[in-house]
């Protein structure tokens, strides 16, 4: 299998996450407590990593550990940021979370300048100010009793994709040979589990929110939580396989970066069409319009921070 097909299901399988979980939030959690569902992540995502490590061969004496330290924190990140991510989810549509996500390239670029010294391009910084274009304009065209909301969201998805690009730059910076791919998002897929069981589990609310919605729900909800997990682990474990196997981690990048915004919008629209209570997007022509030419100034700034 090649490496853009292996890119391709990371990508696919991302947008389909985004849409299940914005669907479980709506439709069973009723924009409320939505977080409450890492609660099953918490117990599930340790003992994939567990097994896979066991299935490797891992031995943590013949590693460094500060290298094993950082993944951890890395998984801790990925924890943390799934809290605004849901609360984002609970106040504005699929799409426009994921045109908000496309900060992640601006994001690595300045934290590896601002903690590693890299140094940027003006291609890259033009870029850069390019995708900001489309998330202000999803926000600027809302009506103004919406605005407010959707700038609310906005922030709760820069803060999320904040902490993600954190984790996946501490992911970058510790691989290394000795540890095997592998071994290294093990290690972050049980420490982001960990920390969800025990940030997300401590909070009686959302303990309590978890156990009314699976009972009210005959625990139907299950069904995409599951959903939503699985496809977490198969982006995960493609993604990072595929920025392996690309001629570069540049190349894969761009074209996954690039690529993700369209599945995400044209998704939306399809799903929405064949099944409106899954889409739950709105089919209004200037909302498709606006949606339309924000996707195409995220694909173009991308495209321009890789020139």
């Amino acid at each position: 299998m090649s490496w853009l097909a292996i890119l391709a299901i990371a990508v696919i399988s991302d947008a389909l996450r985004i849409f299940i979980d914005n669907y479980a939030s709506d439709y069973y959690f009723k924009e409320k407590g939505a977080v409450s569902q890492k609660i099953a992540s918490g117990l599930i995502l340790p003992i994939i990593g567990i097994i896979v490590l066991i299935v490797n061969g891992f031995n943590p004496s013949a590693v460094d550990p500060i290298a094993i330290i950082l993944l951890l924190l890395s998984g801790l990140l990925g924890s943390l940021a799934g809290i605004p991510y849901y609360r984002a989810l609970e106040l504005d549509d699929s799409t426009n979370i994921g045109l908000f996500f496309q900060f992640s390239p601006i994001l690595y670029l300045l934290l590896n300048w601002l903690f590693f010294g890299q140094s940027f391009s003006i291609m890259q910084l033009i870029g850069s100010i390019v995708i900001l274009g489309a998330p202000l304009m999803v926000v600027l065209t809302a009506k103004k009793r919406s605005r407010k909301i959707r700038i609310m969201a906005a922030t709760y998805a820069f803060i999320s994709i904040l902490l993600y690009v954190a984790s996946g730059v501490l992911f970058v910076q510790t691989n290394t040979a000795e540890l095997g791919l592998f071994n290294e998002i093990s290690l972050a897929l049980i420490a982001r589990g960990l920390s969800d069981l025990i940030i997300i589990g401590s909070r009686k609310h959302w303990r309590r929110r978890l156990a009314k919605v699976v009972k009210s729900s005959r625990r139907k909800v299950l069904i995409p939580i599951g959903a939503s997990l699985l496809m977490r682990i198969i982006q995960e474990f493609s993604y990072r396989i595929g920025l392996i196997i690309a001629p570069t981690v540049a190349i894969a990048s761009a074209a996954s970066d690039s690529v993700e915004p369209i599945i995400i919008f044209f998704m939306g629209l399809l799903l929405t069409l064949i099944w409106p209570k899954f889409g739950r997007e709105k089919l209004q022509k200037k909302v498709i319009l606006v949606h339309f030419i924000a996707t195409i100034l995220v694909v173009i700034g991308i495209v321009l921070m890789q020139l």
